[in-house]
């Protein structure tokens, strides 16, 4: 998928069988000294919360992952000042930093400058306010355009402005502190995933136009693990299409280690719309609709994931092995094979408004940009075998310590995952969610199922987070979380478990 320079680690991962080799840029490294973690938050979501005791949670699980701070994405809500004021509460209580990104979906550049410095003057002086480099911080989602002169001249204070800004859209970068790249996921150079034959803009090409475009200014680099949102008619706001996923989650972690940029933003903690959430589904929110593809579909694995790579970023290290402190797989999959045809029940078979042309009829835009695979990242503390099973197809892998990424071929049953050193078993899990060949609530819901073994907490939807779950149904689905979904049962395989050859060289793979 990406054109990167190989190593002998990349070499000797590949020699192995359904193996996930990683292979690192040859971009330099930044300075280690001041490495901090951003999450983007949508606040758009969450004008149900009623007290900062809301957010207490969110703030716990990220600060425990080693994020520093949330970004909370603000339109022009009513809510705004309440909402970011229990936010900035919560974090402040919490040891927390937050800091507003403004988004231009809903601000304008040419207008709005005095508004958004106004609002950054309410709220840079609280104490839980982000200061990099002694100067609040500021970002954006897009606003190319925005006069960063009168923002600072309205917010009458110190700023470090590092807004979504394009290098194609801003040739100069000299009003600005830093700049986010929000492209966290390869694409056609359209915001469309790459077709066969065309082009492939990768993430790591991004990361080279905005370093070389931003020079020794901040670079917030984007970290995010999937991309799907399946709005149909229903709703307003239509849009219909994947970007790439698969182990992008793992594969980019690799790539921070080795970039090593002097900031780094998740995308996102609660965006469920979009399925790259990386929160609880039980963190407070409303439901945009979303709930038709969110419902039984929990995230948290990917949080346990990311937490020795964040370590190792802030250490300035190349790999998180150090960081692993106990035996954990994460794994995850879609719910259903992309050979299942959901055209009679699917609520985009019909026409919507959709005037930037995101919206496709059927399988997303973008789907066959995905594997039919279950993947597992194994992070050890010693090697072992990992076995993973789907359906009837079942795979053994000589996982090392550290952390390691495989892959199985998908099929319809139950998934079990397990780890065995010595021919003894350390620890296995069934999940709660079968791979099924039904539509769930009859749409193509080509968002992710992560676990973990050890299994993680439950994590269901509240009665807020799923109200809109049935709009547009053509089939009934209950609006409720359903876990465990299919039997479980696990399949005896076909043959003897497939163990994994021998790396070609002698040597041993150094853990990732």
């Amino acid at each position: 998928m990406r054109s990167f320079t190989s190593i002998l680690v990349a070499g000797l991962l590949a020699a192995l069988t359904d193996a996930v080799p990683y292979n690192p840029s040859v971009m330099p490294r930044q300075d280690a000294s001041s490495h901090l973690v951003f999450c983007h938050f949508m606040m758009g979501i969450v004008p149900n919360r009623g007290s900062a005791a809301d957010y207490d949670d969110d703030m716990k699980r990220a600060k425990a992952a080693g994020i520093d701070a949330f970004a909370l994405n603000i339109g022009t809500d009513a809510y705004n000042e309440a909402q970011l004021t229990y936010a900035y509460d919560s974090a402040a209580a919490n040891d927390m930093k937050v800091f507003i990104s403004f988004d231009f979906n809903w601000y304008s550049p040419t207008g709005d400058a005095g508004t958004v410095g106004g609002i950054i003057k309410s709220f840079g002086g609280k104490p839980a306010q982000l200061k990099v480099d002694n100067k609040v911080f500021v970002s954006s989602f897009a606003g190319d355009g925005l006069s960063i002169d009168a923002v600072r001249s309205a917010a009458g204070m110190d700023l470090f402005v590092a807004p979504n800004f394009h290098p194609e859209q801003t040739a100069d970068p000299s009003a600005i502190d830093g700049a986010l790249n929000w492209v966290a996921w390869d694409s056609d150079g359209a915001n469309k995933a790459p077709k066969p034959g065309g082009t492939n803009l990768t993430v790591a090409q991004n990361d080279a136009t905005y370093t070389k475009w931003l020079g020794d200014k901040g670079y917030i680099a984007p970290v995010s693990p999937w991309f799907n949102t399946h709005y149909g008619p229903e709703v307003s706001y239509s849009k219909n299409w994947v970007f790439p996923g698969d182990l992008l989650w793992y594969n980019r972690w690799n790539e921070i280690l080795e970039l090593s940029p002097r900031f780094l933003e998740i995308i996102t903690w609660n965006d469920y719309g979009e399925s790259h959430y990386i929160g609880p589904l039980s963190s407070k929110h409303t439901d945009d609709g979303n709930s038709k593809w969110v419902n039984d579909m929990p995230h948290n694995g990917w949080l346990d994931m990311a937490k020795p790579f964040i370590a190792a970023y802030k250490a300035g290290e190349k790999s998180p092995a150090k960081f692993i402190t106990e035996d954990q797989l994460v794994y995850w999959y879609r719910p259903t094979l992309k050979s299942l045809n959901c055209d009679a029940t699917d609520t985009t078979m019909e026409d919507a408004p959709n005037p930037q042309g995101n919206y496709f009829k059927g399988r997303p835009d973008g789907a066959d940009s995905l594997q039919d695979a279950v993947f597992v990242v194994a992070l050890l503390k010693e090697a072992g075998k990992v076995t993973a099973i789907s359906g009837a197809n079942s795979k053994t892998f000589d996982a090392p310590a550290g952390a390691s990424a495989w892959q199985v071929d998908m099929s319809v049953g139950a998934q079990k995952f397990s780890l065995e050193r010595d021919g003894k078993e350390v620890m296995s899990e069934v999940s709660l969610r079968d791979v099924m060949d039904t539509c769930p609530c009859g749409l193509y819901n080509y968002n992710a199922f992560v676990g973990t073994v050890p299994a993680g907490m439950s994590d269901p939807l509240d009665a807020d987070g799923s109200t809109n779950l049935k709009t547009g149904l053509k089939v009934e689905c209950e609006a409720k979380p359903s876990l465990p979904i299919g039997g479980g049962v696990v399949q005896q395989p076909t043959g003897a478990p497939e163990q994994a050859p021998a790396p070609a060289t002698s040597a041993a793979p150094a853990p990732e």
